[in-house]
């Protein structure tokens, strides 16, 4: 059976005598769920090179050893597709992804996926891990996206996004201009009854919180740095087209106008922010803005 490399964690002085469990749930934070599957793993937990019960006492200086079964992505079909890598360890996988991939294969879209390229790249470095992107970017968004090797990397992150701990950081060129040059967007969206493919504004929506302050205003438009409190689907997007500006380029949420063109919805992620569910350190990752929006910008300026 092959593993992932383990989760490790030093028993701290302030937690001499505690009892296995409690370290794990309350210093490493593993969910009921992902402890229950890797007690049923041949190593499952370890402390100092030895597999424990988990109802046991701890010691200061202790090593704790997380076990987690590897995992494949059988379904994913490996393609020597162009990755942009950020960042790459163990346990992560941040690429900046390029405009007009889809992240996973979906109905229609089985291959010449953003995960299709991921799983070659692995096979090319004699690694099997599972795709799991930790968040998502529409088809034709570009920016930082983070993936997670093994399944607690995947769960920390994801409850530092629901705790508002993750900062997520986009760039955006509007049609027009907004109504203040700083300011908060707090309205919920839902679904479109009209059209399930489509997010509305609507009291009847989910929580959604979007901070905004624009860089520079142009003739015709705006450049926008955008905060998201929430991830609501088509978020930015949504809230753009609320105050009349929708993005530039913006298909289904855009409107005809005689502003600047662009081939597809003028957004970036440009940074995403996080504590490493190993290291525990604080890390930030950042990509520059892609030439078709450098090239918009410089004709705003003309």
């Amino acid at each position: 059976m092959n593993y992932y490399k383990p989760i490790s964690y030093i028993v701290q002085p302030e937690e001499n005598g505690w009892i296995l469990k409690s370290v794990l749930r309350e210093k490493l934070n593993i969910s009921r769920r992902l402890l229950s599957n890797i007690k049923l793993t041949e190593k499952g937990v370890m402390v100092n090179g030895k597999r424990e019960f988990i109802n046991i006492k701890v010691f200061s200086g202790d090593l704790i050893e997380i076990h987690m079964e590897q995992e494949t992505s059988q379904y994913i079909e490996p393609q020597d597709i162009p990755l942009n890598i950020l960042y790459e360890d163990e346990f992560l996988l941040i690429v900046n992804k390029q405009a007009g991939i889809v992240v996973h294969p979906t109905r229609g879209h089985y291959a010449n996926t953003l995960a299709n390229g991921v799983v070659y790249h692995w096979i090319q470095k004699g690694e099997n891990y599972r795709f799991r992107p930790i968040h998502r970017l529409d088809e034709e968004t570009s920016g930082v996206l983070a993936i997670a090797k093994n399944p607690y990397v995947h769960q920390q992150i994801s409850e530092q996004m629901i705790n508002n701990q993750v900062k997520k950081e986009y760039t955006a060129i509007v049609s027009g201009h907004l109504p203040d040059l700083e300011g908060t967007v707090n309205a919920p969206i839902d679904r479109d009854p009209e059209q399930q493919h489509l997010r509305i504004v609507t009291d009847e929506g989910y929580s959604a919180i979007t901070h905004y302050k624009v860089e520079e205003e142009y003739q015709s438009a705006s450049l926008v740095r955008l905060w998201l409190e929430t991830g609501r689907t088509h978020q930015i997007r949504v809230h753009m087209k609320h105050l009349g500006c929708p993005l530039v380029g913006d298909k289904m949420y855009g409107e005809e106008n005689n502003g600047p063109k662009m081939d597809r919805q003028a957004l970036h992620a440009a940074k995403l922010a996080f504590y490493h569910p190993n290291t525990r350190k604080y890390v930030e990752f950042t990509a520059s803005l892609p030439e078709d929006m450098k090239s918009v910008i410089r004709h705003l300026k003309l």
